[in-house]
């Protein structure tokens, strides 16, 4: 079982039957890199969701991983850091790639799997809920990060949609009790309400600073920017600028 308060995290086990393997491509964008999430038994079929980069070492741990028969590949958004290995991992394994807007649920015999569209991140963006014996795990890719916050990626991404989805998740997780929220990137979260409504309130944080700076003649997305985004690091400035353009967007609709 993986101790998320020990270290930086590093995947693993982290409930019966739901193991993250973790990606080898680490970056300010993707924390400690892609987790890859294989879910299912032994007694039951299996299912990959987001297979992360074309490293073929990972694609081998993932496969070795696979504690059952391999049902399908999933994809939580098609971003390339999640989706890039799906091709060669759907070669390795003989399992389709099913597009997460084909199917509403799967049932794998120990563990059943509900979609939820949850755009805003991406236009595709989709949470999963796992259900099986030891508890209810949420999937969020994207949408939900274990540590920072996430990109609201303009013109694909609307932050309009984005608040909508994370109050749907608000709700679902009240309303199904989720025990444990399993992000693409970063530690898993056992507060997953309290996760989502922080991010919620940044986002809001974040809409009262854009609306201040252009209050102040600031109108470009370069400008607002540097102003909202001053202290972040460097390398991640061109995502800081795409959630600026969406904040912006939602600005003048608002």
């Amino acid at each position: 079982m993986t101790d998320t308060n020990a270290g930086p995290w590093l995947g693993g086990t982290v409930a019966e039957g739901i193991t993250c393997v973790l990606a080898p491509n680490p970056s300010p964008w993707t924390l400690e890199g892609t987790n890859t999430w294989v879910i299912g038994s032994p007694h039951g079929s299996c299912v990959v969701i987001d297979p992360g980069p074309a490293d073929p070492e990972h694609l081998q741990r993932v496969a070795a991983a696979i504690p059952g028969e391999i049902r399908a590949i999933i994809l939580t958004h098609a971003h390339i850091d999640h989706s890039e290995g799906a091709p060669d991992l759907s070669e390795l394994l003989s399992a389709p790639v099913i597009s997460q807007r084909e199917i509403d649920g799967l049932d794998l015999g120990d563990a059943t799997l509900r979609m939820h569209p949850t755009p805003g991140h991406s236009s595709d963006s989709v949470c999963i809920t796992v259900f099986n014996a030891s508890g209810q795990y949420l999937l969020s890719g994207d949408t939900l990060l274990g540590r920072g916050t996430t990109l609201v990626a303009h013109p694909d991404g609307r932050l309009d949609e984005y608040f909508e989805s994370l109050r749907y998740l608000r709700d679902h997780c009240l309303e199904v009790q989720i025990d444990l929220l399993l992000p693409g990137h970063g530690p898993i979260s056992a507060t997953p309400v309290a996760l989502i409504e922080f991010y919620e309130q940044h986002r809001k944080d974040r809409l009262d600073q854009v609306r201040a700076a252009v209050a102040s003649g600031f109108n470009t997305v370069q400008q607002v920017t540097e102003i909202v985004y001053k202290d972040v690091d460097p390398t991640v400035l061109p995502a800081a600028e795409l959630t600026v353009a969406a904040q912006l967007e939602y600005l003048r609709s608002h």
